[in-house]
Order: C-alpha cells, then structure tokens, then sequence
C-alpha cells in the first residue's frame, strides 16, 4: 500500500495471472496441470480440514465433555508427473524448478514467511492458500530417460481457508459524511484485512460498524509518516514506519485477531485528531472461502 494513497474513498483491485481450470501455482514458480508439462493425478485435503479438538474426559461417569473444535492446518497431498515424452533434460530442468521452489530461501529460514498454492477449480475463480511446500520428492527415476517423473508433493496450509486471489483496497479521508467505507467479502469466512494509518493524525481508532470491532491507537503521526496493521494468523503485528515496533500503542481492548472483515457487506469507519483533513487509512483484503 502507498502512504502517498488519495485520501478520498477509493476501490481498487490488483489483478494476477488467472489460472485455467484444473491448474494448480506452487510458490508462484512451477504451474501443474492442463496445457502444462505436469500432469495431475489424486489430490488430497481439498475437504474439510482435520479438527483439533479439545474434548475433556467425563470426571464422573463414562465417555467425554465436547470442548471447542478449531481446525488445523490444511494438508494439501498432490499426485503428479512430469511429462516430457523423448526429452529427459527437459524433465530434469522441470524437476529442477520444483526443488527450488520447494527450497525457497526467503521463506524456509525466516519464522512466518510463507510460500502460496494458487488453484482453479471449474466454476469458481482462481483462489489461494498460504503455507509452506513440506514434500518435494521424485518418487522414481526409473523413467526419467523416457522423460517420465512421479512426482510426491505435500503443501501445508497454516490458515485452512481458501484466499481469493485478487486483493481488494479501500482508500477513506477523515470525512466520510459523502461516501461511507462499504467493504464486501464474497466469500463464505470471515476475512483478515491489513490496514495502513497515513499521517498526520493522532490518537486514531478504526472500527467496522457491522461487527463493533475496533482498533484504537495512542500515538500521533506526522505527514508521510504511517502505521501498517496486520490481523491474518502468523503475519499479526503493528508496525510504525515499516521498522518500529507498535503493538504497544494499540489499547487494552483492541484485538487484532478479532478484527475481520465478515462475509457479506459491512461498514468500516475511523477517526481522529488531524486540523489538514489529509490523513487517510488504506484497508486491503481478500475475500475467504472455505472451499476451492
């Protein structure tokens, strides 16, 4: 997000490469799939994910109480081949490109960084998970010479939710008596927006009037100085200026892994000390699925 963002209401998207049907994007690197050199086989963990449940043993009688049931994360197994009939060096570089991407230097060395599996499945459009690739394995090489590789890879998705692929952006001034921040999920889960704080202004609190959320900071922001705010599970964090730390600004009662954009439509709304009326606040995310 830009910090130098147009203050009055604004939406916008960015758009990526849409997948065709059926295809399948590891670490934004190798495409599997049709019109590819990957072929598809079984793909497993598109369901619900495995429950992580929290069930008591009965302290006086037989069987057990239910306690919450949360999800954990979404292991995604992938059947696959390379597919280069009379051409085992280009089977190899193919292969090749999957170890690096299952390699992934920035990621695999640095606590929460993740890597994105992108899919299409028919009738839906391009979705994505966030993760890391934990299996990469050529499971026989007996047909390497044919140009013919088995291929054994396992994504483990950390959030189980489905993530549209497109981000969506909403820009707000302090005023927004002429247009209110309407924001629509499409999707059927709750989503986890980022938020960017743009001085000057001081004491800012944002709030999504649907859910009565609310996000309040005790700080001041000169011009062109800014706040990001983070809520999506491993990346949650307030940040001043991309490099301080300012999770100790936000109030007693303001959750950042409460705040979430509901499916549907609702209403962002914020406030402030700011005598310029330049300031402005810059909400992205992208709508959540809980299927494909």
């Amino acid at each position: 997000m830009n910090p130098k963002a147009p203050a009055s209401p604004l939406t916008s998207t960015e758009t990526e490469t849409e997948l065709s049907e059926w295809q399948i994007e590891i670490g934004a690197a190798v495409l599997l799939g049709p019109g590819t050199s990957i072929l598809i086989g079984e793909i497993e963990g598109l369901g619900a994910p495995e429950v992580r449940p929290q069930d008591v043993d009965n302290p006086v009688g037989d069987g057990a109480l239910p306690g919450a049931d949360h999800y954990g994360p979404r292991i995604v197994r992938i059947e696959a081949g390379i597919k280069t009939p009379g051409d085992p060096a280009a089977a190899t570089k193919i292969l090749a490109r999957l170890q690096q991407a299952a390699r992934a230097e920035g990621v695999r060395t640095s606590t929460g960084k993740m890597s994105v599996l992108r899919a299409r499945w028919p009738g839906s459009e391009t979705r994505r998970l966030y993760g890391r690739i934990r299996r990469m394995e050529a499971t026989s090489i007996a047909s390497s010479v044919h140009g013919w590789i088995p291929l054994d890879i396992e994504f483990v998705a950390m959030d189980p939710l489905f993530h549209a692929d497109t981000p969506t952006h909403l820009t707000l001034s302090l005023d927004q008596a002429a247009r209110p921040g309407r924001i629509t999920n499409t999707g059927d889960a709750p989503a986890w927006p980022t938020l960017r704080i743009t001085g000057p202004i001081s004491q800012p609190k944002v709030w999504n009037a649907v859910t009565g959320q609310t996000l309040e900071l005790d700080m001041s922001l000169r011009a062109g100085e800014y706040v990001d705010l983070a809520t999506r599970p491993g990346t949650r964090w307030a940040l001043r200026n991309g490099t301080i730390n300012a999770a100790g600004s936000l109030s007693p009662r303001s959750r950042l892994d409460h705040f979430t954009v509901p499916p549907g439509s609702s209403e962002i709304a914020w406030s402030g000390d700011d005598s310029t009326a330049t300031s402005s606040l810059t909400v992205s995310w992208r709508s959540a699925h809980t299927t494909l």
